[in-house]
């Protein structure tokens, strides 16, 4: 999976939590990852430090617009990495490289 996938993965969870009432997604797939067996969602925190490679992350397929086929993510991997000062199973960084790394947090 490319940093642009994941990307586009996470403005469209951006989206849907602008256009839901209070915040919240209910069954929202779009920008989930997984990595040991947890999964992550994007933060809209840029304050963090990416530390040394963890290993892959799974990004799931996900279709929440089934009438958009345009909108489909297909699965895919992506490298995870330790957030300096965070534990894995509270938070990741996840992207191509540690530069274009994004920040995820444990659902």
């Amino acid at each position: 999976m490319t940093t642009a996938r994941l990307v586009m993965a996470v403005a469209m969870l951006t989206v849907v939590l602008g256009c839901s009432s209070g915040g919240e997604v209910a069954g929202s797939c779009a920008g989930v990852v997984t990595y040991e067996d947890r999964d992550y969602l994007p933060t809209r925190d840029e304050d963090f430090t990416v530390g040394e490679r963890l290993g892959i992350a799974r990004v799931p397929e996900c279709d929440d617009t089934p009438n958009d086929p345009g909108a489909a993510l297909d699965e895919g991997t992506a490298n995870a990495y330790r957030v300096e000062g965070r534990d894995p199973a509270e938070a990741i960084a996840v992207g191509d490289t540690p530069a274009g790394a994004t920040l995820m947090e444990a659902g």
